[in-house]
């Protein structure tokens, strides 16, 4: 069943007066509950406004976005609009652009007292968002003071602790180091094992191998779309349109230049050292 319907998205910015620039043109997308998709393209490919757009910062303008059977349009109702931001939450790429409070439990508090939660459901809430992200040790701390790992788990707890069905995280592991990336990604794949529906916007590859689904945006419409091994099994096309392909799968691309007879459409270090060891063992 699809939680987020995207039907025939289209948006233009004006660029200077009289000229305008379309960022979408026709998009269709359908995102079913539970699914763990990620969206790639390069800058100006639409990522951003369609990220806008479905949280609502920017209004439509033509085509129709249908959250859980509610229409994202002018005439959606407040109360329907509050359902649909407790519903769906948003993980930008900077962390600090999240955090308000001073406090860690405070932050993490700020939403569900702006949705009217009782006092007592909120101190539940924050301590199982805490568990959660693997964070119950900081409660007290400042978050300024934290690590942009830690930092960014925080702002998922945020929004972890107003109980949505989906989030959209927006290059959230782009500011982060390699361990701080890692850490968040796992927490990532948990969130989504535990049933939340993910939509991920990233430039990194080896992090998209990991969605169920993956759609690829260029010039403003869905260049194309499927699973990880499908996807990044056309490396040629996404190198034509400024894209790179999982560390592995560039691997066995070189090797095959080499003469090696290896399958590229190896996505994951296991099935590019299989496919290596199996030739030479057949002798290369």
């Amino acid at each position: 069943m699809a939680f987020i319907e995207i039907k025939n998205l289209s948006y233009e910015y004006e660029i200077e007066e009289g000229k305008r620039a379309k960022a979408l043109d026709g998009v269709s997308l359908s995102i079913e509950k539970g699914s763990f998709v990620a969206i790639l393209g390069h800058n100006g490919s639409g990522k951003s406004t369609l990220v806008k757009l479905l949280s609502a910062v920017l209004e439509l303008q033509s085509g129709e976005i249908i959250i859980d059977g509610v229409s994202l349009d002018s005439s959606i109702s407040d109360e329907d609009y509050i359902s649909i931001r407790r519903r769906v939450g948003m993980v930008f790429q900077n962390p600090d652009d999240q955090l308000v409070a001073t406090v860690v439990e405070e932050d993490i508090a700020f939403g569900p007292e702006n949705l009217g939660v009782p006092p007592c459901e909120i101190e539940k809430r924050v301590k199982d968002a805490l568990e959660k992200v693997g964070m119950t040790a900081y409660a007290k701390h400042a978050p300024h003071r934290l690590s942009g790992g830690q930092k960014q788990r925080i702002a998922i707890a945020g929004i972890l602790a107003m109980l949505p069905e989906c989030i959209i995280f927006d290059e959230a592991t782009a500011m982060l180091d390699p361990v701080g990336r890692e850490s968040v990604m796992e927490l990532i794949r948990a969130l989504h094992r535990d049933g939340i529906t993910t939509l991920f916007i990233t430039h990194n590859m080896d992090e998209a191998k990991l969605a169920d689904r993956i759609v690829v945006l260029n010039r403003g419409k869905v260049y194309m779309e499927g699973t990880p091994k499908e996807v990044f099994s056309r490396a040629d096309e996404l190198f034509s349109i400024g894209l790179e392909v999982p560390q592995s799968t560039s691997l066995a691309i070189e090797l095959k230049k080499l003469g090696m007879d290896i399958d590229t459409s190896v996505i994951s270090e296991e099935e590019c050292a299989d496919s290596i060891a199996r030739i030479l063992n057949k002798g290369f």
